[in-house]
């Protein structure tokens, strides 16, 4: 314990590890409704029979039968008889060869397989060793910094499919729910990453208060864009699926924000640390030069991260901005479209809550580092021999 006090990231890092565990095992409140007697193992393919599959230009219909080799589970070794039907559309649809692998969900009953569905080449495993890379990397290259970055990762997926999206789809409003998770989110990373000191607080009060500005925006400017919800994917699905009462527009909303929350962090903590470190190397300097020292900072950064934004964006809309073009659509038709104008709004107000982090960090961060205790909790070092360490807390005087 006395390490623990001694070491206040250290604390942290525990109390956010223990809240993952807490989150991973936590439940959704939907798990009844995944299928009892389904089960899901790898198989390969043997055989492939193709002659009931339709063919419409460059649209495949209908239904390949395969014969496949179960690899995992009860009924490891077993051949068995799996059907991949077709929808006739190209986003969702796989055709297999023979030796691929494959995800079969199927159910069974009397030591027997009585149905089996393909769902998809098996990519569990290569994903598996991305992330685990993606974590070793993030390690050897940060030390224990990465290790901090990790945690933040996995406590920032752990919250939204842990606790906002089941949220959601009990019909509470997105709005607040989406906010106060990104605001626990940017509190974590913050004092993880940016460590127990001022750095940390200036990081994310600089970035909340940037994220609390854009939604407002967001809920201001929709109301002349007149944007509806549906113009997400699947959006118009998850009505269908029984969930009518969903404010889907309200989560096309919260979604602005949260799409945003993450550079908004980025540029916070840079303009944080830029200013730790000039307090450190000038702890004279005064309050309005601190300030236009941070404001320096969020300028040069600025410029890029916007741009970042914007490409973000658009990179998962290539192929849509191509068709147009390739019909030669006017582009005051093109950006009428009602999914082309959600775009706009989402890029430009998600730009808007970015440029404004930068004044609010420095200014914060300018009365902040007013403050003579750097860390939140730290340790005194002795002056002399024989005196004991004591805990120190901040000093507003």
């Amino acid at each position: 314990m006395a390490y623990l006090q001694k070491h206040p990231d250290t604390l942290l890092a525990f109390l956010f590890a223990g809240l993952c565990c807490f989150l991973f095992l936590m439940p959704t409140g939907y798990e009844s409704l995944i299928p009892q007697d389904s089960q899901y193992d790898r198989a390969r393919v043997l055989d492939v029979d193709n002659s009931d599959i339709m063919i419409h230009s460059i649209v495949k219909a209908g239904t390949q039968e395969l014969t496949a080799e179960m690899l995992t589970g009860p009924f490891k070794g077993h051949q068995v008889k799996v059907i991949n039907a077709l929808k006739g559309k190209m986003e969702l649809d796989e055709l297999f060869t023979k030796d691929q692998i494959i995800l079969v969900e199927y159910s069974a009953a009397n030591g027997k397989i009585r149905t089996a569905y393909s769902r998809g080449h098996y990519r569990i495993s290569q994903e598996l060793w991305l992330l685990g890379l993606f974590g070793l990397l993030l390690v050897v290259v940060g030390g224990w910094t990465g290790i901090k970055a990790l945690l933040s990762f996995a406590l920032s997926g752990l919250m939204l499919w842990k606790v906002m999206v089941p949220l959601f789809l009990k019909g509470y409003d997105p709005i607040p729910i989406a906010l106060g998770v990104v605001a626990f989110l940017t509190l974590a990373i913050s004092f993880l990453v940016g460590g127990a000191t001022k750095r940390g607080m200036v990081t994310f009060l600089g970035a909340f208060l940037g994220l609390v500005f854009t939604c407002i925006l967001a809920l201001y400017f929709n109301q002349g864009f007149r944007i509806h919800g549906a113009v997400r994917p699947f959006a118009e699905t998850l009505l269908y699926s029984g969930f009518y009462d969903l404010k889907i527009t309200r989560i096309f909303l919260a979604g602005i924000f949260i799409a945003s929350s993450g550079a908004v962090m980025d540029l916070a903590m840079d303009i944080a640390a830029s200013m730790d470190e000039v307090k450190k190397n000038k702890p004279d300097i005064s309050l309005k030069d601190h300030i236009k020292s941070g404001m320096s900072v969020g300028r040069a950064v600025i410029g890029t991260m916007t741009t970042t934004l914007l490409l973000a964006y658009s990179g998962g809309y290539m192929t849509m901005m191509m068709l147009f073009m390739a019909q030669g659509v006017p582009l005051v038709n093109f950006f009428n479209i009602n999914y082309v104008a959600a775009e706009v709004l989402n890029t430009l107000v998600g730009s808007f809550g970015l440029v404004t982090v930068a004044p609010f960090t420095a200014v914060v961060g300018g009365f902040v580092y007013r403050f003579r205790s750097d860390h939140i909790l730290k340790e005194n070092k002795a002056h002399t021999s024989g005196k004991k360490t004591k805990i120190a807390f901040p000093n507003a005087n």
